[in-house]
């Protein structure tokens, strides 16, 4: 895989136990760094995989640009569907919700008014039973975004740009790693990370 060089967390990721988990078979005990390109999800007609540092594929993503017929299907590296999201319509603010095969609510995402929680995540955890929110602060895809368990609460997950790069930032088509602790569901952060890169891109 391509040496990339980003800007490190700015602060320590602890492990979560229990673990925060939709598909628990996606949580492992050590740190995780997610590769991602900005506007892939959303521009891309072609399957998009979400990879680890080593370039090891963890989900993959298919489909167009949400709207009001289609969806986006987020399966394991066998093409075993393990969710797909749609948008939420007639909703007040921006919505999205992740749905297993069986159209079992799963995840709902809502794009917040605020200027400091940009999104913010509500599921059941599958390890406790017990409701969670998941808050996203920050400048998505500007250089740093913090993924927090409510708000104030401990950082799951980072977003961080790739420095240096600069034919990347003149096509705005810049690569970012998302640091995930240990003992967070991988497919869950990645599943945050699309609805993100939607909402920012979106033009209404």
């Amino acid at each position: 895989m391509q040496n990339l060089i980003f800007g490190g967390p700015t602060q320590q990721l602890v492990p979560q136990n229990p673990h925060v988990a939709v598909f628990p078979a996606y949580c492992v005990n050590g740190p995780t760094t997610l590769i991602l390109k900005e506007k892939a999800f959303t521009f891309s007609g072609d399957d998009f995989q979400v990879k680890d540092q080593n370039g090891i594929p963890v989900v993959v993503c298919s489909g167009k640009a949400f709207s009001f017929r289609d969806r986006k299907v987020i399966t394991d590296v066998q093409g075993r569907e393990l969710c797909h999201l749609r948008s939420r319509m007639m909703s007040l603010r921006k919505t999205f919700v992740a749905e297993d095969p069986q159209g079992k609510e799963l995840l709902v995402v809502t794009k917040k008014l605020s200027f400091g929680t940009k999104m913010e995540a509500q599921f059941t955890n599958v390890i406790t039973g017990q409701p969670i929110t998941i808050a996203m602060r920050g400048d998505f895809w500007g250089g740093s975004c913090d993924i927090t368990l409510g708000e104030g609460g401990p950082t799951i997950a980072q977003i961080t740009r790739q420095l240096g790069n600069m034919r990347e930032i003149f096509t705005n088509n810049q690569t970012y790693a998302v640091t995930v602790a240990p003992g967070v569901d991988l497919a869950l952060i990645s599943a945050l990370c699309i609805c993100l890169d939607e909402a920012k891109n979106e033009k209404n």
